[in-house]
This record gives structure tokens, sequence and C-alpha cells, in this order.
């Protein structure tokens, strides 16, 4: 397995500074180990991506010193690799159509005879008799392609979050107007990139199960993970883009002294005021020295 890593943010408005963080961290992660670092672009949403978001987003990065090997990849001209990917679940008969709404599946996931864990699917389309299935079919309905998970249960090391293991339900891979879902992609694009070191925000370490069952079912390798705690805001709730100086364009203070705080939450740079690039922090960088916790910066 490669050290190859990557960032993949979505260019739905700017970067706050626990995503920045975590880009710091795969990047420092890759360099460190003299591999290669790639920047994927998730725009997928049709409806929230914006090209001028992904420009502000490349230009926050550099402001850190960060640079990728490759040009960046956009998952919208990626669509065919998608198709094929779910042809083949389709082909070994692990797809099926559910149309439940999303309020039928809130109110079935919270019935008190379930007790599923939170945004699990409940299941309601995975038997429905053969005609009821061509029925709805015909008629039109709107439906998703959900993977028929039979109940797995995936365990996985994290290089922090150390043994983790969780259960699969029934996911979406195409949703209800077409679109690929984010865990199929992600999927596909790690194994097209050679990325064999996944490190993302910790808000995404219970998605991995799924994943991992993904890549089983396509016969893709599992990379090695690295789930980053988050960064809360003053509320002490997770970092968002409407807490003041959330990003870098809203810090009253000049980048190498916020990068001197990013740094100082990783354990790194301890002492000092300003970090002008992100290669000052190479030679000191040791993931075992990353809080298991989330910060506050």
């Amino acid at each position: 397995m490669s050290a190859d890593g990557r960032f993949a943010p979505s260019p739905t408005g700017p970067l706050h500074l626990g995503s920045l963080r975590t880009a710091l961290v795969a990047w420092l992660m890759a360099r460190s180990q003299g591999a290669r670092f790639l920047l994927r672009i998730e725009d997928l949403d049709p409806q929230r991506s914006r090209r001028v978001h992904e420009q502000a987003q490349q230009a926050d990065l550099r402001a850190l010193g960060l640079d990728w090997d490759e040009p960046p990849v956009r998952q919208s001209e990626r669509t065919a690799s998608y198709d094929d990917a779910v042809a083949a679940l389709d082909a070994a008969g692990r797809l099926y159509p559910c149309f439940c709404t999303r309020a039928e599946i809130r109110g079935a996931a919270s019935a008190p005879h379930d007790a599923l864990p939170e945004g699990f699917y409940p299941g309601t389309c995975r038997d429905l008799p053969a005609a009821e299935r061509r029925r709805r079919l015909e008629a039109g309905e709107r439906f998703a392609l959900r993977v028929r998970a039979d109940g797995e249960r995936i365990a996985w090391r994290d290089r922090l979050l150390g043994e983790r293991s969780g259960p699969v339900d029934d996911f979406v891979v195409v949703r209800t107007d077409g679109v690929h879902a984010y865990q199929l992609a992600v999927v596909v694009d790690d194994a097209a990139q050679r990325i064999g070191e996944v490190v993302r925000g910790a808000d995404l370490a219970d998605s991995t199960p799924r994943q991992i069952l993904l890549q089983r079912l396509l016969g893709l390798p599992t990379p090695r993970y690295l789930h980053v705690p988050l960064v809360l805001g003053p509320s002490g709730a997770r970092l968002a883009k409407r807490d003041g100086g959330a990003t870098l364009a809203d810090r009253d203070e000049p980048v190498p002294a916020t990068l001197a705080g990013i740094a100082h939450s990783l354990g790194l740079a301890e002492g000092r005021a300003r970090v002008e690039s992100a290669r000052e922090l190479l030679a000191a960088f040791d993931p075992e020295r990353i809080p298991r916790e989330p910060v506050r910066l």
C-alpha cells in the first residue's frame, strides 16, 4: 500500500479552519513519507458546487504552503467510472431500488421497535415483492439505489482512533435525482488515484464501514485511515463557517500566525508565534502527537 494522500473538499463555500487543519495533516502525512499528495474536487452536488469556491479554497491551501502533484480531479467529470461501479454492483445482485421519502425513512427509523443507529435505513424496500417493485417502477416513481449490505459488520484500525467496528445498513449509492452518492464516488476515486492513506475529519469515521464494504464488493484495495478530531467553535459545537474568525479571510491576524495556531493544536511549533509555510513543520511532524480529542483554536 502506498503512502499517497489526498484532500477532497466540496466547493460549496470557503474552507474553515477545521478543514484547513485536516488538509495540513493529510499533506504532512504524505510529504513526510516522500509520497504524492493530490487534490480532488468533490463537486457532485450541482446545486451547491461553484468554481469560485473551488478557486478560493485552492488559494487558501496555497497560502498555508500546501501543494499537490497533479492537476485537481473533479468528480463531476468522472461519472462514467461511477456508472461502471454501479453496473458491477447490480450484476452481483447487491442493489435494489428504494422508493422511500426522507420523511418515511425518519418515521420508520424512529419507531420504538426498531431503535436503529441515527441515519440508518430501516430496510423498508429491501424485500418488496417483485410484483410491487415492478408496478412502482412502471408507474415512474422516483427511486434511489441502495446496496444490499446483508447486516455486515466491519472492523478496521484507525491510526488515531484505534480499533473500530460498526454495522453497515443498506446505504444509497445513487440518489433519486440520479447523482452518485459520496460513499460510492470516494471509494472509486481513492482506488483510481492509488490513495493509500486517507486522512479526513473524525465526523466521517462512521462512514468507513460502508466504504470498506464497497471496496470488498468491487474488488478494490482498502487504504489506511486517519480521522482527525474536529475543531470546535466558541460554543463547544463543531466549528462552522458562521462562527467568527472561522476562515482565513475572517481572521484578524496574518496567515503565518493562524498557521502557527493550527500547528500548536497538532503538537507542532511549540512556542512559535508564526509559521511561514507548512514545509517548516515537516521535520517535527509525528502523527502520534496529534490530540485524540476535539480541540478549540
